[in-house]
């Protein structure tokens, strides 16, 4: 078995050491300002299967960064926006990665959501529908 350099805690813990959190408390004012977008970057399946933060743009884990790249033919041009993005996940995993990815990326203004989407449904959040399933 092949010994990690760097585990995943490890990691984690080492973005959330760098990044800025939004706590769940406070997130749900955060909806309102229309300076400020929350991103969903969990996978397809989690979202027709959960649902999502109503009015968040989804933009999945894989092509985080080539869509927030403005020199990636895959660009998209919401992230040239301006706006303040709150990513989340599932657990606020992948979420810290990668806002310390874009922030090392050169986008400033970037958060990610504290206990993720799991944090924002048990808090009584407003849960979005769930995107129609491609046939």
């Amino acid at each position: 078995m092949a010994v990690m350099k760097k585990g995943y805690r490890q990691m984690i813990d080492e973005a959330n050491a760098r990044i800025e959190t939004v706590p769940i408390e406070g997130a749900l004012a955060l909806m309102e300002d229309p300076d400020v977008l929350f991103v969903d970057i969990r996978d397809v399946r989690e979202l027709e299967r959960e649902g999502m933060i109503p009015g968040a743009f989804h933009a999945p884990r894989g092509m985080l960064e080539f869509w927030v790249d403005p020199d990636c033919k895959y660009h998209k041009e919401v992230f040239a926006s301006g706006k303040k993005f709150v990513l989340y996940c599932a657990s606020a995993w992948r979420s810290a990665l990668s806002t310390a990815t874009l922030q090392d990326m050169g986008l400033d203004r970037v958060a990610h959501l504290e206990g993720g989407f799991s944090a924002w449904k048990d808090a009584g959040h407003p849960v979005g529908e769930r995107p129609k399933k491609k046939k």
